[in-house]
């Protein structure tokens, strides 16, 4: 039986299955911002627990932080500064990479994701942010969390998740001369509702799909939170390698080969 690109990723990532649809997955990535990760970082201290593999973990300044040229920790919003300085902090002091205020790679979580290479094809990546699932157009299961997730997904590098169903969209054909990949979201909500794809993995696919660069497909899995959708994702091809390749946190060298021949060469047929 034919299998979703959600099913392989899941299977590759189930640990455990836990009864009722819901499973153990491993969790390769975990994306933090000031406006909880500091709360979810000291919570865990707190506990007695520390941050399984830091590594794998990152934060940014991008909830709270001003958009202001020569902004500082000050900010326009009452306690920003608190959130900013304790996440900075915690992060640090868990070995957490910090991609603080000032740091040309700082920017907006689920952008900066791509940009450094942190999500990769075939991985499982959660961040405590509704649109993660922009990631996604990378070929990885990307989703949002609460902070009590991310905690747990810290310490111990899974998540219970209750399996969601899947949906296919299939777009044929070929976008207009300017016709954006927005335009093509908002027109796909106005056809099935802000509620047509809630709590389901959502699936891009159609050669309209194929024809769409990065920077597009990531706009179109972003706005898959606007039709109440669990996460999006779009299956992995050459334009997808030839963006990540060479990225900071992507493999390098012959990882990165064997990375793309173990996408293309897997049991699960990514």
């Amino acid at each position: 039986m034919a299998k979703t690109l959600f099913d392989k990723i899941w299977e590759a990532h189930r640990i455990a299955d836990l009864g009722d649809g819901a499973a153990l997955i491993a969790i390769d990535r975990v994306l933090l911002h000031e406006r909880t990760g500091g709360v979810a970082l000291q919570s865990l201290e707190n506990a007695g627990y520390s941050v399984l593999a830091p590594e794998r973990a990152f934060a940014t300044m991008d909830h709270v932080v001003d958009t202001r040229p020569g902004r500082t920790d000050e900010t326009v919003m009452p306690t920003g500064k608190d959130f900013i300085i304790a996440t900075r902090e915690a992060a640090r002091k868990a070995g957490i990479t910090v991609f603080d205020i000032g740091d040309p790679r700082q920017g907006i979580v689920h952008i900066i994701s791509p940009e450094q290479g942190i999500i990769q094809p075939g991985s499982t990546l959660v961040c405590p942010d509704s649109h993660t699932c922009s990631q996604g157009a990378l070929g990885g299961l990307a989703w949002g969390i609460g902070s009590s997730e991310a905690e747990h997904a810290l310490a111990t590098g899974t998540l219970r998740i209750q399996k969601p169903g899947t949906m296919r969209i299939t777009v044929s054909g070929t976008l207009a001369r300017g016709v954006t990949a927005k335009d093509l979201a908002l027109h796909i909500l106005e056809q099935i509702g802000a509620a047509g794809s809630r709590g389901l993995a959502l699936e891009y696919a159609g050669d309209a799909i194929t024809a769409l660069d990065i920077e597009q497909r990531l706009t179109l899995c972003n706005m898959a939170t606007e039709l109440g959708a669990f996460t999006a994702i779009i299956a992995p091809d050459d334009k997808t390698f030839a963006y990540l390749e060479g990225r900071p946190f992507s493999p390098q060298g012959a990882l990165w080969t064997a990375a793309r021949a173990a996408v293309h060469n897997a049991p699960c047929g990514l």
